[in-house]
């Protein structure tokens, strides 16, 4: 995990000097493949190892805390890094069940359908704007805005739900394709959202963003080798494994089911995996589906040398370093 915490914040640096503008970090609990259990920590760590990119959370599953806290954390890192952060808001547990009880204890888990107070609150906070009716309307977050300037809050989401709740809200909001079921209805989610924008004093226009699962090799077949990884360790989630990402050697080798491999089939149909022209393509013909132009990018592999040398290729493909977008 060590070792895997530290390749995070090299990639970012990385990333910063390919052009990249944007890099979010996740939350998962229990779960051996993934190391960040606190993205405000890693953040942190992030911003203060690089100068310009913006840095933000992928996000905080917002149901395991109090807003209030999510918002002074948050209004803190923006007084370290002004202009630099994004607070995105996510209402899944990022775990199983026990580990979200877990989170908790010995209290109870807050209620998923308190979730659009939470977002409220969080940006009451984070603005010092809580109407005079509110219950803790008197307390203030520390350290308070930044003149002009509070961390840029997104809304996260897979289905309708959040999209909807954006709309409302004038915020902006991120599409989770890379989930892997969720490419079929997204564009018809990114619509919803649209139609139900109202502008808002954090955004006057719809803001709508789409990740989507990557890997870029040299060659398709370097890509789909180290896609073996990827693709075992979402098999072995559905049995409940919480074990590290497979080496693409071991994970070429396993002889998988029909029905392992037909599941495979229905979840990297919208996966972007090749050389570099075909992710290309591919990661533009997201941008049309979602008529979006900011497209975030995960890509899930073993071994850190092929991780960055996607993020490398990709943005070659896309000349990011003489580009403004």
């Amino acid at each position: 995990m060590r070792q895997a915490l530290q390749e995070s914040v090299e990639l970012a640096k990385i990333a910063e000097k390919l052009g990249y503008k944007r890099y979010w970090v996740a939350e998962h609990h229990n779960a051996g493949r993934f190391a960040g259990t606190a993205p405000e920590i890693l953040i942190g760590q992030i911003a203060a190892n690089t100068q310009t990119i913006r840095v933000g959370s992928g996000g905080v599953m917002l149901p395991h805390y109090a807003a209030f806290k999510v918002a002074e954390t948050f209004s803190l890192l923006n007084s370290f890094y002004p202009d630099r952060i994004s607070l995105g808001l996510g209402r899944a547990p990022g775990s199983d069940q026990s580990t979200a009880v877990a989170l908790a204890y010995p209290r109870m888990p807050i209620d998923p359908q308190h979730f659009p107070r939470q977002v409220s609150d969080v940006l009451g906070f984070l603005t010092g704007t809580l109407p005079e009716s509110h219950p803790f309307a008197q307390v203030q977050s520390q350290p308070g805005p930044v003149p002009e300037s509070i961390p840029e809050v997104w809304l996260l989401g897979s289905s309708d739900y959040s999209a909807q709740l954006a709309g409302v809200m004038g915020l902006p909001f991120s599409f989770a394709e890379f989930f892997g079921f969720t490419g079929g209805h997204g564009p018809q989610v990114a619509d919803l959202y649209r139609e139900r924008f109202h502008p808002s004093e954090y955004l006057e226009q719809p803001r709508i963003n789409v990740s989507v699962q990557v890997i870029c090799a040299e060659s398709k077949e370097r890509a789909e080798f180290i896609a073996t990884s990827r693709n075992l360790s979402r098999l072995d989630s559905l049995q409940g494994d919480r074990k590290p990402l497979p080496s693409p050697e071991e994970a070429s080798q396993v002889k998988l089911h029909r029905v392992e491999e037909e599941h495979l089939a229905k979840y990297t149909q919208h996966v972007i995996q090749g050389d570099s022209e075909e992710v290309k393509l591919g990661i533009m013909d997201a941008a049309k589906r979602y008529s979006t132009r900011d497209i975030n990018i995960v890509t899930n592999c073993y071994y850190f040398e092929d991780r960055v040398r996607s993020y490398e290729l990709i943005a070659e493909a896309f000349d990011l370093a003489n580009s403004n977008n």
